[in-house]
């Protein structure tokens, strides 16, 4: 995740999806390469083949405002691509950093979270639990404080029963990470690099996921779920940015009302507050670079 030509590897990702058809170009007959060739997408940025390629091997890294928006339009990048796309051309400048202190939750919003009923978590810089309520702890013992969510949605073989849309929900998780690190600029955090690299060595569903360079700021959604004791649950999740804490998100749950899921997670509640919830696994859920130990939040009640 460090410098290298970062904007020329995510630029050869981006012609390679982009098939001639949507470009309005003639698809070919012999074509030797997925998607587009550099020289088609120099056409459609009106700039030349030898400066296309240039920016592509990493030997040119400053190309103007006028260049970005034009290659941007050229490999149909939406807003947050094209936002992206431009960090990576004009990356802030390394500030002297200090050693990464432990991320924890504020007293105030895990105490709010802990009056709910429905899940919630707050998640740190590298998706790691910080705090969460009993609801959270009920839907999975990895949405626990001091579990990573996305480690555990790669590492542990029960989460591709959990989610419903794994595969998706993987693609998306991916993505998603990148476009924080983007966000928060923060490419050589040491947490977020020993995250990755370590994720990138054990899981081949996400080092090609991480290579393919995809980026959505998903903010909101439907999470398909199927938990072991209620059955299975469409979710709508909501990601709040904590004003207070810079990095950390609030990360809510909640069911249609009236619907079969709103029912059965509504059982999930009566079950938690019986105790009948809690799945307990040998040895707890994984921790994961970045994730302060639950006891070192503080947090009472694990979950997401």
């Amino acid at each position: 995740m460090g410098s290298g030509s970062l904007l020329g590897d995510y630029l050869r990702t981006r012609r390679e999806r982009v098939r001639p058809e949507d470009a309005r170009l003639p698809p070919g007959e012999r074509r030797r390469v997925p998607g587009l060739r550099r020289e088609e997408v120099a056409l459609l940025a009106g700039v030349s083949t030898e400066y296309y390629l240039r920016l592509e091997q990493g030997r040119d890294r400053h190309p103007s405002d006028q260049v970005l928006e034009s290659l941007a339009r050229a490999l149909r990048l939406d807003d947050t691509e094209a936002r992206y796309l431009t960090q990576l051309a004009r990356p802030a400048t390394p500030a002297r950093r200090r050693a990464p202190r432990a991320e924890k939750a504020g007293a105030g919003v895990s105490a709010l979270i802990d009056q709910w009923s429905t899940p919630a978590q707050v998640q740190g810089l590298c998706l790691g639990t910080l705090a969460a309520n009993p609801m959270a702890v009920a839907l999975s013992p990895y949405f626990a404080p001091g579990a990573n969510t996305l480690s555990a949605l790669f590492l542990e073989p029960e989460m591709r029963e959990f989610y419903r849309d794994w595969h998706a929900t993987t693609a998306k998780a991916v993505a998603y990470l990148r476009s924080l690190i983007a966000d928060a600029g923060r490419n050589d955090d040491p947490r977020l690099i020993e995250l990755v690299g370590e994720l990138s060595l054990r899981s081949e569903r996400f080092r090609g996921l991480w290579a393919r360079q995809d980026v959505r700021h998903s903010t909101s959604g439907v999470t398909l779920i199927r938990h072991p004791l209620v059955g299975d649950l469409d979710l709508h999740y909501e990601k709040f940015a904590l004003a207070s804490a810079p990095g950390q998100m609030l990360v809510t749950y909640h069911a249609e009302p009236g619907s079969d899921s709103y029912e059965r997670l509504q059982l999930l509640g009566h079950l938690a507050a019986r105790g009948d919830a809690r799945r307990p696994r040998p040895g707890g859920p994984p921790t994961a670079p970045g994730t302060a130990d639950a006891r070192a939040t503080g947090g009472s009640v694990p979950g997401r």
